[in-house]
């Protein structure tokens, strides 16, 4: 299994790729870079809904700049990992217990037999919901985690309690694998600039493209039925108050102020709960924070520099 390259996004030095497979037969890809001569320490990247591989590479050459070894994957139905459905653009999986298993098994298989500790993490929307479950599962693979725009709850105006009554009636009555109505079904990261929600960045917006006219079978379309009423199930479950509070894991949790896709609120009331949480916002954001524009990407690597150990700052 390769990695996409692009004259404007190559493939980092040192990147070794390959398939796992979970247990219940799913083959996901993942790759993993070597730390810099003479340091130690890895962080584990875990994309967000429609995200792939190739859209961190520069991500990766920030923390491999700081002496980490690097590892990410592609969550299962999406990038080059299996999809569940004949048509790939779909998002689909039946119960956010399935990325459960794929963390799993990706830590169990790849990162601890094979990266250096200590180890941390990063995780943007979907994959932050993925880590906030494991960190209260009471997993402890990772020292420190680092949040972006974590998914706890939405900000659209239709992502009301009437819109998740809606879903789960429609996947009761068998539609859970059709995409959500009203839902743009084209991939998403292909559409215009302009008026786009995700990043006020132009340059790498179109790289993101770039990468994607490169190799179509990256791409994501909306999610279905099932997968928004799995999503509305795993936030409902971070939304009870005493949630934050059984965490143990020191967590950074880093929002953009301008976010349409997630709700800052919610991100804000569930840090003000944990135990062991700090929470920012970068004004001016949009959701991609690590997408977003080199002022706003500034103020992300400051705040991790500052509380994950061995970067330069600590």
């Amino acid at each position: 299994m390769t990695l996409v390259s692009i004259p404007a996004n190559p493939v980092p030095e040192s990147a070794v790729t390959g398939m796992l497979k979970t247990p219940d037969g799913v083959r996901l890809r993942f790759t993993r870079f070597q730390p810099p001569a003479g340091r130690r320490g890895t962080v584990c990247i875990f994309p967000g809904r429609t995200e792939w591989i190739e859209k961190y590479f520069e991500t990766v050459r920030d923390l491999r700049s700081r002496g980490f070894a690097v590892a990410l994957l592609d969550w299962r139905g999406q990038g080059m990992s299996d999809r569940a459905l004949p048509d790939r653009r779909k998002g689909h999986v039946g119960a956010f217990s399935e990325y459960d298993l794929d963390l799993e098994t990706f830590m169990r298989e790849i990162v601890l037999p094979d990266c250096p500790p200590p180890i941390f993490a990063i995780g943007h929307s979907m994959g932050a919901n993925v880590l906030i479950r494991a960190a209260h599962r009471g997993h402890r693979w990772f020292d420190r985690i680092v949040l972006t725009a974590p998914m706890i709850g939405l900000g659209q105006v239709n992502a009301t309690a009437t819109a998740g009554i809606v879903v789960r009636a429609m996947r009761l009555a068998g539609l859970g694998g059709r995409y959500v109505p009203g839902r743009y079904r084209g991939v998403m990261d292909l559409h215009p600039f302009a008026g786009n929600i995700l990043t006020t960045d132009p340059v790498r917006y179109a790289r993101n493209a770039a990468i994607l006219e490169n190799e179509p079978m990256l791409g994501l379309g909306g999610p279905t039925v099932a997968w928004v009423d799995a999503a509305f199930r795993a936030m409902r479950a971070l939304a009870e108050p005493s949630y934050p509070s059984h965490i143990r894991q020191p967590i950074l949790i880093i929002a953009a102020g301008r976010d349409a896709i997630v709700s800052n609120t919610a991100i804000e009331d569930f840090a003000a709960m944990l135990r062991a949480g700090a929470h920012l916002v970068v004004a001016g954001a949009r959701h991609e924070i690590l997408m977003e524009q080199d002022r706003f990407r500034a103020q992300f690597w400051a705040a991790f520099d500052a509380f994950v150990p061995g970067t330069p700052l600590f």
